[in-house]
């Protein structure tokens, strides 16, 4: 008999036919991949992405460390994958900051815009679904294939996962790698060899995408160790995550750069401390080392948050909880919830590494959006698997499931600023939120359009928050922030960010505004 430590207190459901399976997995991937490559082509640049690409660019041709120290390579030697098909042109030697970088590679040396960052987005969009079928697969370990279904069902509609699964960042595959540890971890309790690799290459992947992930480490190497039946092949256990994951980071910075030329660039932050002394007792490349410098650097800033419609400086602890809540479908909060409860113990070692990486981003300085747990749908996506292990909540799972489905599809195709029924839904989000919550520069080619068509010829002026370039979408517009109030007429054409920071400056010329329209839930069109 077991405990509820070792299983779910009940059994799975009967087996499902193979080829059942198999059509409802490729159906839900296929919906999926649709979700994504639509966002794709309609949205143009977020903030960060021209960063991310042009340093993959730059890997490619220059193999280069200099580009976007404060993030390791391996996301943008992804994103280079698709580079090398579209091949861009790439003035050699480009000596500007890293956003101008970017957007010189996009905009200012001959490529066209859309299909490189196209071609930067779509490796991204197979990882994400490649990272669907881990969760299937950790999820059928659990419960049966069955669980394995309903856990890629809430995968595969989780608005927020379409929504930076579709992007050239690195949340996504990060979340993804760690998933992917974890999964074979469990599986090298039975068989560590080849699991146990696996588990420490995949960890090791997660570092070399996002260094927030080195908090993860310690978690899956007690994990790694605890089954081991002797204290030799514990610490062998341990080690040999840890040995993984070491090597992977540093096989990433040799692929771009085999001679590892390295010269720390200005303002990296001296950090002192324990952090510092943390950070240079890392067995990481210096260019590692030196980006984590960057990113304590980041987190000694003080930034600007927005919360249900409250605009503040600093950082809130339950940011991230709240805005999960107001994130995430309905549906899919229940299902979470019940999964975690019909597991209980078990639920120990699948969500410990999720619970660690969420408790360190809580207490981070940077409130702007759940990008920085998108683990978090991914871990209880497989946790909310256990609901069918249990006879009476079949059909109740079922429901669930096909709730929070067409919660998804109604928002198709504006999965950024998604927000749940309870709160009024993609069209209210921004009065709750900000930032890649909602507004991410990703509605300018909307825009144009929208000027276009109902537009034309008006007098507009422009309030974007975005790392896009108006008028390579043939849009011309003044900055209602550079003259004096009483000259703003016309169209004032303002992203939803901008109104949540309450700069007094634009909050003045708002007074006067009517609101008019409204583009992608991010962009607000007002008249004065």
């Amino acid at each position: 008999m077991t405990s509820p430590a070792q299983a779910p207190p009940s059994a799975p459901p009967p087996a499902l036919r193979r080829w059942v399976v198999v059509v409802c997995v490729a159906a839900l991937l296929a919906e999926m991949a649709a979700a994504m490559v639509t966002a794709a082509l309609q949205q143009t640049p977020t903030i960060d992405e021209p960063v991310y690409v042009g340093a993959a660019a730059v890997y490619q041709r220059e193999h280069s460390l200099r580009p976007n120290p404060e993030h390791p390579p391996l996301g943008k030697l992804v994103m280079g994958a698709g580079l090398a098909v579209a091949r861009p042109r790439l003035d050699e030697g480009f000596t500007g900051t890293q956003e101008a970088a970017g957007r010189h590679l996009l905009y200012e040396s001959g490529n066209d815009a859309r299909r490189v960052l196209l071609a930067a987005r779509l490796p991204m969009i197979v990882l994400t679904l490649l990272f669907g079928l881990v969760v299937f697969a950790f999820a059928a370990d659990l419960t049966g294939r069955a669980g394995g279904l309903v856990a890629l069902a809430l995968y595969a509609f989780s608005p927020d996962v379409i929504a930076h699964g579709s992007l050239a960042t690195l949340d996504v595959p990060a979340s993804g790698f760690l998933l992917a540890s974890a999964w074979t971890l469990r599986r090298a309790r039975e068989r560590p060899l080849p699991y146990l690799p696996l588990a420490a290459a995949a960890l090791g992947a997660a570092a070399a995408t996002k260094m927030s992930m080195l908090a993860a480490v310690p978690v899956l190497m007690a994990l790694a160790a605890c089954p081991r039946p002797s204290w030799r092949g514990r610490a062998g256990a341990a080690l040999g995550m840890l040995a993984g994951t070491v090597a992977v980071v540093w096989a990433c910075y040799l692929a771009v750069d085999p001679r590892l030329r390295w010269t720390a660039p200005p303002g990296v932050p001296d950090i002192g401390g324990p952090r510092g002394l943390l950070v240079d007792l890392m067995p990481f490349p210096r260019p590692y080392r030196d980006g984590m410098r960057v990113q304590f650097g980041f987190e000694d800033s003080t930034w600007d948050g927005f919360l249900l419609g409250r605009h503040y400086r600093g950082s809130l602890w339950y940011y991230l909880p709240a805005a999960l809540l107001v994130k995430t479908p309905l549906g899919m909060l229940a299902l979470w919830a019940v999964g975690v409860g019909v597991l209980r113990r078990a639920a120990l070692p699948l969500l410990l590494p999720a619970a660690v990486l969420l408790a360190v981003a809580m207490t981070g300085s940077r409130d702007l959006g759940v990008r920085y747990v998108i683990f978090i749908p991914m871990f209880l996506a497989v946790a909310a698997a256990a609901c069918v292990t249990v006879p009476r909540l079949r059909f109740i799972t079922a429901v669930l499931v096909l709730f929070v489905a067409v919660s998804s599809l109604r928002t198709f195709p504006y999965y950024l600023p998604y927000s749940n029924e309870a709160f009024g839904g993609p069209s209210r989000t921004h009065l709750r939120l900000h930032d890649s919550n909602v507004d991410w520069g990703q509605d300018l080619g909307r825009l144009a359009d929208r000027l276009r068509t109902r537009y034309p010829d008006e007098r507009v002026w422009l309030a974007y928050k975005g790392s896009g370039v108006p008028s390579y979408y043939g849009i011309h517009a003044g900055d209602p922030l550079l003259v004096p109030p009483d000259r703003v007429r016309g169209l004032l054409v303002v992203s939803d960010s901008w109104v949540a920071k309450a700069d007094p400056r634009l909050t003045a010329l708002l007074r006067d505004g009517r609101p008019v329209d409204e583009v992608g839930h991010s962009i607000t069109i007002f008249r004065r």
